[in-house]
C-alpha cells in the first residue's frame, strides 16, 4: 500500500484502470473487511483482484508476483469479486427522470430533447467451446462464429452505465434478450430509447407508453426518405457515446477481450450466479466512477 501511494498516476491506472491512488484506496476503503485468510494483507489481495481485472493474468502469474500458490490467487478473486459485486452495483443504478432531464447533455437535447432515458446495445464476451452439446448450441454466435456470453448493456445520456444484463448464451437474438431482461420494466410512460436496427422492440417499448429510435431499415427501399436520413445521422451521433463506453469498459478490463474459461460462466455449488456476470458488473461500476466519454458541451 505504501508502494502504491508513492507511485504516480499512470502506474496506478496502467495496473488497476483508475486513475490514481485516491480513487483505488476509496474504493479498497468501502470494500474491504477484516476478514483475513492469507498471508497477503487485504489490501494486497484487493491489488491482484484489480490485476486479473485489468491484465487477466493468469493465477500462475499472479503467484508468482505475489508469492503465494496459484489455488491461493484463486481464492483470493472468488473472495474479492463476491465482495466487490455486492457493494459496487449499487453504482450501476437506473436515475430518476428529472436527474437525467437536468443534466442531459447538448449533443442528446439538439436532436431528441431531453426525453432519452437510455441509450442500448449488446456485447458478446468470448468462452471456450463447452463440452456439453446443449450448452455448445446455446452459446454459439453466429455474429461472432465463436462460442460466447453475450449482455445488454444501458446507458444513460450522460455516459454512464445504468442497466447491466445477466450473461445470456451468444445464440440469443437482441430483441428477445432485450425484452426478457428486465429492462424494459424500468422505462416510464414519454421514455425515449435508443438502439441498433437488430433491436426491433417497438411493440414492447410502446407498450410501456415509450417511444424507440432506431435506424432506418433499408431493406427493400430504393433510398430512404429526408427524414429517415436525418433521423439515422441524429442517432448514430449519439449511439457512436454507448458504442465508445463499451469499448472504454473492454478496453480497461482486459478480462473482457479474452476467452473466458467454462467454469467462469457455470454457477458453483452455493453460489447464485456465474462469475461472468459479477465481474461484468464490477467492471461497468469500477468504470461508472471514472470519467465520462460523453461531452456536456
Amino acid at each position: 500500500e505504501e508502494f502504491m501511494k508513492k507511485a504516480d498516476d499512470k502506474f496506478v491506472q496502467h495496473y488497476t484502470g483508475l486513475h490514481n491512488f485516491q480513487l483505488v484506496k476509496s474504493v479498497y476503503d468501502f470494500v474491504a473487511s477484516k476478514e483475513q485468510n492469507t498471508k497477503l494483507s487485504a489490501f494486497q489481495e484487493f491489488m491482484v483482484t484489480l490485476i486479473k481485472l485489468r491484465h487477466n493474468s493468469s493465477s500462475q502469474d499472479l503467484a508468482y508476483r505475489f508469492d503465494v500458490s496459484s489455488s491461493t490467487i484463486s481464492r483470493i478473486l472468488l473472495k474479492w469479486l463476491i465482495a466487490l459485486d455486492v457493494k459496487l452495483k449499487p453504482l450501476i443504478m437506473w436515475p430518476e427522470r428529472d436527474e437525467l432531464r437536468a443534466t442531459m447533455p447538448n449533443c442528446f437535447q439538439e436532436s431528441f430533447g431531453d426525453k432519452v432515458a437510455v441509450v442500448i446495445d449488446c456485447f458478446e464476451v468470448f468462452i471456450e467451446r463447452p463440452s456439453n452439446l446443449l450448452a455448445r448450441s446455446c452459446t454459439w454466435s453466429s455474429y461472432k462464429h465463436h462460442n460466447t456470453i453475450k449482455l445488454l448493456i444501458g446507458i444513460t445520456p450522460q455516459g454512464v452505465v445504468s442497466y447491466i444484463s445477466d450473461a445470456w448464451g451468444g445464440r440469443v437474438s437482441d430483441k428477445y434478450l432485450t425484452e426478457h431482461c428486465g429492462i424494459l420494466g424500468k422505462l416510464l410512460p414519454g421514455d425515449v430509447i435508443l438502439a441498433d436496427r437488430g433491436f426491433d422492440i417497438r411493440d414492447s417499448v410502446g407498450m410501456r407508453q415509450a417511444k424507440l429510435h432506431i435506424p432506418a431499415f433499408t431493406r427493400g427501399k430504393k433510398q430512404l426518405t429526408a427524414m429517415e436520413i436525418e433521423e439515422t445521422r441524429s442517432i448514430a451521433n449519439v449511439r457512436i457515446h454507448v458504442e465508445r463506453v463499451i469499448g472504454t469498459v473492454r478496453q480497461k478490463y482486459k478480462i473482457l477481450q479474452e476467452t473466458l474459461p467454462i467454469d467462469f460462466v457455470t454457477i458453483r455449488a452455493g453460489e447464485e450466479c456465474p462469475l461472468i456476470d459479477r465481474i461484468v458488473t464490477v467492471c461497468c461500476a469500477l468504470s461508472n466512477i471514472c470519467n465520462s466519454v460523453v461531452p456536456f458541451d
